[in-house]
């Protein structure tokens, strides 16, 4: 699991690279939204909190973009409203970042070819 938690460090260092933004947060959704231990030690080695949740994403996003097509909801930001008000979210804060700088580290000079 720490290897992935770089993994994801490597990819949102990618990002903030090619978009010029410095990514302040990552929503993590779906079934992985269920693995604390992967969701601290993917905040610890990206340095940013992880917001953890809904776990049903898809399917809930799924009837939400029908009720929009259906006119029962107004917009995209009335759907958020509601996932926001009906689903938990976890947040993981950064921990032990020094120590998580120095893994990086060395992770990114044994797998850089």
């Amino acid at each position: 699991m720490e290897s992935l938690a770089l993994l994801y460090r490597r990819r949102l260092d990618e990002l903030e690279r090619l978009t010029g933004r410095k990514i302040e947060r990552l929503h993590i959704v779906g079934g992985g939204s269920r693995n604390g231990l992967l969701n601290q030690f993917t905040a610890n080695a990206c340095q940013v909190p992880v917001l953890a949740g809904p776990a049903e994403a898809t399917a809930a996003g799924n009837i939400l973009i029908q009720a929009i097509a259906l006119g029962h909801l107004a917009s995209l930001e009335a759907a958020r409203q509601i996932v926001k008000r009906s689903f938990p979210v976890r947040v993981f804060e950064p921990l032990e970042t020094d120590q998580w700088m120095a893994v990086n580290a060395r992770f990114e000079s044994l797998t850089r070819a």
